[in-house]
């Protein structure tokens, strides 16, 4: 897979420095590039205890970019998914550290522990103080007598961040990062392999199904699973997790392994927030890729019993803009709509002939949701279909609140419908459609005259003419044969317009406007696809 690097054995040094060039001074490095590469604060006074962590590249913002005021001042970095050198941490130690000591915060990697571990002996060697964490907070494998560490470090990183900017003591630093660690339990899930750069892509994950215990080094996981949709995702993790909860509250981070979404993860939050441990969480740390995997379509849940004190350290401000604050998780709140814009809902009437035809007409375009999402993936953005499905499902659902026996005021109830129902250009348009038709059969025209001049407003506020490759090229057509000659010929003009939209090299109105010829040439128009499978199979 391709990847915007240059070469990849200059990879980590390159995004090094771009991360301090663009820090705003707040963050420089120590010489002895290539070998060593230490990240640290530029406001740094040796007056508080200093905390060092690190460990390979490949997690960022992980580890250099929690480096700042009110967590790390320092981070030692190694090469991809690699440990540092042990005389890389120790330069990381004695660039920062003073006469209140240092904290060496290491995740729980045999490398990072010998090269943390031999580097801290040598620093106290030369006299300095130095104390050493371990963190092991993954519970995807119960079985291993030494879990790994993984993104609930960040726990560690903030809390005893908070505390070392206070003036805290090494020792009661250490003390509350120890209980940190005890109480802290994470686990991860993805839908792929990460890609390491220079390195060819493993394809471990199959279609249907999703990874659940996976390292931060592209690590299998202890299982795979069948995936079905983000809820079902979340409940495999969070039901892990609630295993080894205490009972109380809890503060949670979502991380992003790196290859996941904003969308994606905004709606892990909220299955998150109504999972089984739900009622539990009280704060929350992201969304936000915080301690990745490269590019893996993962994320991973990290959670930890919340204190008072915990509370307002881990609220506490600090300088790095990787951390995405702690905040409070709250119920959806609603605030009314604002006079005027909250509809007026017709009086509902049965008529059982219009119902079973406007089923007739939904059903038509649910089934082609697939064929028409594929064919505007050719020329679109892939959704046409599922946009006129989905306002086919919400017409359905709301029949039993619609003027039926009424087609004046139904034309412009389907349209208000649409207007809340349907997403996009395409759902006002249609609305405008119904609306102006309503309006024109309140004037005495017939069915078809009032459908046709809602055909022409719609292309008037649209500017859709025929021949600019949009649904017009179809239902215009088949308006003028249903008025003239009944639904069958209507049928057979929907379908000459929508096969001629194949052949018209440039699309004039439309999200396909913006796409070149060849794109375009060949593929039927999914607007003008949907409207002349609509007719033939009303027609049939």
């Amino acid at each position: 897979m391709a990847q915007f690097i240059n070469d990849k054995d200059a990879t980590v040094i390159e995004a090094i420095d771009g991360l301090i060039k663009t820090s705003g001074g707040t963050l420089a490095r120590l010489d002895g590039y290539p070998h060593i590469r230490v990240v640290l604060r530029t406001d740094w006074d040796k007056s508080r205890v200093a905390l060092v962590s690190g460990g390979g590249s490949g997690h960022e913002p992980a580890h250099a970019g929690f480096v700042g005021q009110g967590m790390l001042t320092a981070a030692v970095c190694g090469d991809v998914f690699a440990s540092p050198s042990v005389d890389a941490v120790l330069a990381g130690i004695l660039a920062v550290t003073g006469p209140a000591g240092c904290l060496l915060i290491v995740k729980n990697y045999t490398g990072d522990r010998l090269n943390f571990g031999l580097a801290a002996e040598r620093a106290r060697a030369f006299g300095l103080k130095v104390n050493m964490v371990i963190v092991d907070d993954d519970i995807a494998l119960p079985d291993l007598p030494q879990s790994r560490g993984v993104a609930g470090t960040l726990f560690v990183h903030k809390i005893a961040g908070a505390m070392a900017e206070s003036g805290a003591s090494l020792e009661d630093i250490t003390a509350a990062a120890e209980r940190v660690i005890r109480g802290t339990s994470s686990i991860g899930m993805s839908l792929d392999t990460c890609t390491v750069p220079g390195s060819p892509k493993e394809h471990r994950v199959g279609p249907g199904k999703a990874e659940l215990g996976l390292g931060i080094h592209g690590e299998a996981g202890v299982q795979q699973i069948d995936y079905h949709n983000a809820e079902q995702a979340m409940a495999a993790v969070t039901s892990k997790l609630a295993a080894v909860m205490e009972p109380g509250s809890h503060v949670v981070l979502l991380n992003n392994l790196g290859g996941a979404t904003e969308l994606e993860m905004s709606t892990l939050a909220n299955d998150l927030a109504k999972s089984a441990i739900g009622h539990q969480l009280q704060l929350i740390v992201g969304p936000a890729a915080m301690m990745t995997s490269l590019d893996m379509r993962g994320f991973s849940v990290s959670v930890y019993r919340l204190s008072a004190e915990d509370h307002a350290w881990l609220s506490a401000p600090c300088g790095p803009s990787a951390w995405p604050g702690c905040k409070a998780i709250k119920p959806v709140r609603v605030i009314e709509l604002p006079d005027g814009l909250r509809p007026i809902q017709p009086i509902p009437s049965e008529h059982k002939p219009t119902a079973e035809f406007i089923t007739r007409c939904c059903q038509i375009l649910i089934k082609a949701e697939a064929d028409l999402n594929a064919l505007d993936a050719k020329s679109g953005d892939g959704d046409t279909g599922s946009t006129l499905a989905g306002a086919a499902r919400a017409l359905i659902g709301a029949l039993d609140r619609l003027p039926l026996a009424d087609h004046t005021q139904l034309f412009r109830a389907i349209g208000q419908e649409l207007s809340q129902t349907m997403g996009g250009s395409s759902g006002v348009l249609l609305a405008i459609f119904f609306t102006a038709a309503g309006d024109a059969a309140s004037s005495g025209l017939s069915m078809v005259a009032a459908l046709k001049e809602g055909l022409a407003r719609m292309q008037k506020i649209g500017g859709a003419e025929l021949g600019d490759r949009t649904m017009v090229d179809a239902l215009k057509p088949a308006l003028d044969q249903l008025e003239a000659s009944g639904l069958a010929q209507a049928a057979v003009a929907a379908r000459e317009g929508a096969t001629q939209t194949a052949h018209i090299r440039k699309a004039k109105a439309g999200r396909a406007a913006y796409i070149n010829a060849e794109q375009l040439y060949g593929n039927t128009d999914p607007g003008a696809e949907a409207v002349a499978r609509l007719f033939e199979q009303l027609a049939s």
